[in-house]
């Protein structure tokens, strides 16, 4: 037999994928898929529930396209890298669409949508030129790690409130300071809404417990039953439940952003959901790989440059067809977990999304109340990085935070509490940046700052200093 020749028996599907040299079987892989679909699937309810707040979109316009980038990507990965890392609208990102860029911001949801496709070409231009990998390198770990728990925050808060249990009690327009009062407070725990939420924390939280791997997903349903038993009109039924996709919103996409922003604040918007996207991606591939056996001796990723490569087209294709950025899913360890190792898993699971899309008005009937339940877990599980142990990568930085040290502890925490106090993620990040170079200059360690850390810096300074430097209004 000749050297390169497939041993006897061996099928397409099992030389395509190696399937025999990752010590799998085509069965293995399409439970894993299965598996790994029945974990991300809940993003096809939680997208439309987060990226419909103000009603400019519609649940089934944006059900289509979740299920349409989450598919044609997830088989490109598969297919193109051989790896099974499932990819779908990630849930961070576009709370950063919604309540940031268009809530916070005034930008249209075409215009958000621009700003996720520039980022996505610009990140995928830096995969190309190599300097993805220098970014990466040079933002310190402890900002990576501010960043995600910030996020998680972000979303855990956007859940609470989506569920009822928080409230925020507006007050008056203060003159003097320019400024609103208000406060947050904890809603009486007394409307079925909230009961509805409840039901799909506790069955989410027993099902964790208990290792299921979908749990979220059977939240999600256990309490969109319950919002259609309890009294109060919760929910309904769609008027037309199988009418199939909507796919109006492709190419629905504006560069307008840069002239109702500006320059400064299109750069720094850009930047700052590229960081998030950068932290986010490589989280995902060292989890994955960790567990699939994909890292080499000295914990790397081998081959890295493809799946971030995907990655990259992904997000410029999620804000293409107006679904937020879409990543590498860490709900990929599910399908691993079960003995998936080769690109057949997500091509499966990228399979099952397509095939979701006849059945994408029925997310219509899924409440707001049913879905909040995932943004607590998922947001909560965002903060899992701060139980990472002490010591050094291989780059010399720290791997866990000092919080005794202002070094560590101030930047961190502004990072983490600017986000979701100010419901705006740039803020946060652009908050972490400066603090952070600006308590190295005070001791006497600016020579450990990188220099594209300064530069993002100064940016984000002059961005905080818009109002009183330029007069602006945004």
């Amino acid at each position: 037999m000749a050297a390169n020749a497939a041993p006897a028996g061996e099928n397409f599907l099992e030389r395509f994928f190696k399937l025999r040299e990752l010590g799998t079987t085509i069965q293995t892989e399409i439970i894993a898929g299965l598996t790994t679909f029945m974990v991300m699937s809940y993003i096809i309810a939680v997208n439309p529930a987060t990226l419909t707040f103000n009603g400019e979109l519609g649940v089934t316009q944006v059900a289509t396209v979740t299920c349409l980038v989450a598919g044609v990507m997830s088989i490109i990965m598969g297919l193109y890298t051989n790896r099974a890392i499932g990819i779908a609208p990630g849930l961070g990102i576009n709370a950063i669409v919604a309540y940031t860029l268009v809530g916070s911001m005034g930008l249209s949801f075409p215009e958000a949508m621009g700003v996720v496709f520039t980022e996505g070409v610009v990140i995928t231009l830096l995969v190309l030129t190599g300097i993805r990998k220098y970014v990466l390198e040079m933002v310190p770990s402890i900002l990576k790690k501010a960043i995600s728990v910030g996020i998680g925050f972000f979303i855990l808060l956007l859940g609470l409130t989506n569920a009822g249990v928080i409230t925020y009690h507006s007050g008056d327009f203060t003159a003097e300071s320019g400024t609103y009062t208000g406060r947050l407070d904890l809603t009486p725990l007394n409307t079925w809404p909230i009961l509805v939420s409840m039901v799909g924390l506790i069955v989410i939280i027993v099902l964790m417990a208990r290792n299921v791997k979908a749990a979220i997903f059977w939240g999600i349903i256990a309490a969109t039953v319950a919002a259609f038993v309890v009294p109060g009109n919760v929910t309904s039924m769609p008027s037309e439940p199988f009418k199939g996709p909507d796919f109006s919103l492709v190419g629905d996409i504006s560069f307008g952003y840069w002239g109702k922003l500006g320059v400064l604040t299109s750069v720094l918007v850009v930047i700052s959901i590229m960081l998030s996207d950068f932290f986010d991606t490589m989280g995902t591939l060292i989890g994955v790989g960790s567990q699939a056996g994909y890292l080499d001796e000295n914990g790397d990723f081998p081959d890295a440059e493809k799946p971030l490569l995907v990655d990259s087209v992904a997000a410029a294709a999620g804000g293409f067809v107006s679904a937020s950025s879409a990543t590498s899913y860490i709900e990929s360890t599910a399908g691993v977990s079960v003995g998936g190792r080769s690109g057949l898993v997500v091509v499966v699971t990228g399979l099952l999304f397509l095939l979701a899309l006849p059945f994408v008005a029925l997310v219509e009937a899924i409440p707001g109340a049913a879905t909040a339940p995932a943004l607590i877990v998922v947001g909560l599980l965002m903060m899992s990085v701060l139980a990472e142990d002490e010591g050094v990568d291989r780059h010399g930085q720290k791997r866990g935070i000092d919080f005794s040290n202002m070094e560590d502890s101030f930047p961190v925490a502004l990072t983490m509490l600017v986000m979701p106090f100010t419901f705006n993620i740039t803020y946060g990040i652009g908050a972490g940046f400066v603090s952070y170079v600006l308590i190295k200059v005070a001791r006497g360690k600016a020579a450990q700052v990188n220099p594209a850390m300064w530069a993002i810096a100064g940016l984000f300074l002059l961005y905080f200093l818009r109002w009183t430097l330029f007069g602006a209004e945004f």
